[in-house]
């Protein structure tokens, strides 16, 4: 079973291509225009063992927030036609993970329903370039067209190393929620979506 999609979102804002193999190695090219983000990107690649290709041209000059939320928006579409109907995924995994000071955890569920929970308290409205509060809306974006459950938190003191800790906690609880275990629906019901 090949789990790979790829799609394009074009707006007046955006204009955006993501290709995604859930059974990757983790080998990324991102551009998004907001290099912080791509930083971010990058390391959910990395950790996750998704393979990412990222090309993003947005209305940057305004600000980022058209540019992360299209992304997020993409990307789940993107990450939902890959993981199919969800036969034999472990379906829920949760991961803890230390970034110096900080320490973020993370928990999935990829229910065919869409929720996104994050208490992520950065200090300062930047990191890089990258604007603080926008992080969670792209949380938010990803859960709702990727039709998951995301539940996340991060203590610490750093900007940069409390936003490095969520991503790579996503990372590491979405590789293993996508996990393929069994030969059956993981669900009562028969069916996730």
């Amino acid at each position: 079973m090949s789990r790979i999609a790829s799609a394009r979102r074009k707006t007046s804002e955006t204009d955006i291509e993501i290709r995604i193999s859930l059974d990757g190695s983790g080998e990324y090219d991102i551009s998004t225009g907001v290099y912080f983000f791509n930083h971010m990107l990058e390391s959910f690649s990395k950790h996750s063992m998704i393979d990412l290709n990222i090309s993003a041209a947005g209305d940057v000059q305004i600000d980022d927030h058209h540019t992360v939320e299209d992304v997020g928006i993409l990307l789940g579409e993107v990450f939902n036609q890959a993981i199919g109907d969800k036969k034999g995924i472990k379906r829920m995994s949760h991961a803890i993970v230390p970034m110096d000071e900080s320490v973020a955890t993370v928990a999935v569920d990829i229910s065919g329903r869409s929720y996104c929970n994050m208490d992520l308290n950065f200090r300062n409205e930047k990191i890089g370039d990258l604007t603080s509060d926008i992080i969670i809306h792209f949380f938010e974006s990803f859960a709702s067209s990727a039709k998951i459950n995301i539940y996340g938190e991060v203590k610490g003191f750093n900007d940069h190393h409390k936003a490095e800790a969520i991503f790579k906690a996503f990372a590491r609880a979405l590789k293993d929620a996508i996990k393929i275990e069994h030969n059956q629906i993981p669900s009562t019901k028969g069916i996730l979506s």
